[in-house]
């Protein structure tokens, strides 16, 4: 009886084990991400599983282009730069630095604040606006400088960064807003807020009262804000020094714009500690529900053979007379993205290296990307808009300093790319709206995309396997999928799905229903 017994037991407990289900059948049965239309963009993790065969990440850099702006007015100089940029209506807005640095790294002036507008993006104008006096005259773009405000005197500091105000709610008075460092007029570190009807004539929001102070950061940085529309509240981003004194970035959210609340440090996926200089941080505007940002890396990287053989040692050399890191120190941008705001996804390589060496590159304040970035015209004809970035260029040295436009496809940040023996990427299950599905993509003529569409545990759904999709190639930034049974994907919407990608010789930059 007892060997009965222990048979009989074992029976049972295999047949327990012989039901569970299996730790992939776990994992794919795990709760479903709802993404309804939202476009999926691969500049972090969030909606893929995993990648097999050859398929991995590409970063794309930008593709660089023109010159498109100089600040060699008297009243601009050497060192303008932490651009604001942003399309407002038929128009592109541009507020910058205007300030000049001798040749040891003196100030010659003191900074004022400057204004340029464009129709396409690489053609700026700078209105005469008459507002403010420079050398004796008011025929300038000056929209801020030192000045008194009644309740105050306002003595210009070190930077300033400008949005529009996309909250339905916002008074008209306070339609565009803008962090104002004021580091010279007070004791301590601390950002004022301004704002402005039309974009040009700007005052104080709150008085002399700061609306972030030195118990929360340090502020000689281009410091961004905006209004989050998914969320329905103010987020900023600003510069601090962490517990290690390395800059660092933080983060705050506001009802008002005024109260900063629910603060912390952001936080890297790599755990490493590198110098942020910028932030760069906007909701992707064709993916509203990702941060994207591109910080600027800063590395003193000392004197040694390969810092006296880049560009225009005579300058850095008298830089360094003043600082030693203002010879020697170096920038470029980097790629960061994130779903809430605090956790980010960072790629260690650079997103916009220095770039072939030449005068007024491979400096300090090099390749800062200017906050944010515009849907322009491409310069082939027939081939869709495109993104175009704006960098400084030739910083320090000189009377002037530059703009240099830089190029990317939509979506075009990162791809999951494959070789042509092949590769997969498989999402995480999640829950969608829409009837079609659409790809951004690039093939070669002999490479191609095929999808199918999964169900949470990994089965295709009958008339949606690899088999029934033709094979896609092209490249375009929309194209519709198609399966032997069409494109219409009613009987699957609200469905857990999974979509399996096979790519050979091609890139996927992403993808949404609609």
């Amino acid at each position: 009886m007892k060997k009965n017994n222990t048979i009989l037991s074992i029976w049972i407990c295999a047949l327990y084990i012989s039901c569970q289900p299996s730790p992939t059948q776990t994992k794919m049965q795990g709760e479903a991400v709802r993404i309804d239309g939202e476009r999926q963009l691969f500049v972090d993790e969030y909606i893929v599983e995993s990648l097999s065969g050859g398929a991995g990440y590409l970063m794309h850099q930008p593709q660089i282009k023109e010159i498109v702006f100089e600040t060699d007015a008297p009243w601009e100089g050497s060192y303008s730069n932490y651009n604001s940029i942003f399309k407002d209506g038929d128009i592109f807005r541009m507020y910058y630095r205007g300030w000049h640095r001798g040749v040891k790294g003196e100030l010659t002036h003191d900074m004022v604040w400057c204004y340029a507008e464009s129709r396409d993006g690489i053609h700026w104008v700078k209105p005469n606006l008459g507002l403010f006096e420079f050398n004796g005259s008011k025929e300038n773009n000056i929209i801020l400088a030192s000045r008194d405000f009644g309740d105050f005197k306002f003595t210009f500091a070190d930077n300033m960064t400008v949005f529009k105000d996309h909250n339905p709610d916002v008074s008209p008075d306070a339609r565009y807003k803008a962090f104002v460092d004021l580091r010279k007029q007070r004791p301590d570190w601390s950002l004022l807020v301004f704002h402005s009807p039309d974009g040009i004539r700007w005052t104080p929001a709150n008085g002399s009262t700061p609306t972030l102070t030195k118990d929360e950061g340090s502020y000689d940085s281009q410091n961004t804000a905006f209004w989050d529309s998914l969320k329905k509240e103010y987020r900023a981003y600003w510069r601090f020094f962490d517990k290690d004194s390395i800059r660092a970035i933080r983060t705050g959210t506001s009802k008002d714009f005024i109260q900063w609340d629910n603060q912390k440090d952001i936080q890297y996926t790599d755990g490493l500690e590198e110098p942020m200089y910028t932030n760069g941080i906007i909701p992707y505007y064709r993916a509203p529900q990702i941060y994207i940002g591109f910080p600027a890396r800063y590395l003193d990287r000392k004197w040694s053979v390969s810092m006296r053989a880049l560009p225009e040692l005579k300058e850095r050399e008298g830089r360094s007379i003043t600082n030693p890191r203002y010879g020697t120190a170096i920038t470029e941008s980097l790629l960061i993205a994130s779903h809430d705001g605090i956790t980010f996804k960072r790629w260690n390589e650079a997103f916009l290296r220095p770039g072939i060496e030449r005068n007024g590159t491979w400096n300090y304040g090099h390749q800062y990307i200017g906050w944010s970035f515009l849907e322009t015209k491409s310069d082939l004809e027939g081939a869709p808009n495109e993104i175009s970035l704006y960098a400084n260029e030739g910083l320090w040295t000189g009377e002037s300093s530059a703009l240099r436009r830089y190029t990317l496809r939509l979506d075009g940040f990162v791809s999951v790319n494959a070789p042509m023996s092949g590769g997969r990427l498989l999402t995480k299950p999640f829950l969608f709206k829409g009837k079609e599905l659409s790809v951004n993509f690039s093939t070669s003529a002999l490479g191609s995309i095929r999808v199918e569409i999964q169900d949470a545990n990994g089965k295709a759904y009958p008339g949606f396997a690899l088999d029934d999709c033709p094979p896609v190639f092209g490249d375009t930034i929309d194209r519709t999928v198609t399966w032997n049974n069409g494109s219409d994907l009613s009987a699957l919407e609200g469905k857990t799905v999974r979509l399996l990608y096979e790519i050979k010789d091609g890139d996927l930059y992403s993808f949404y229903f609609r």
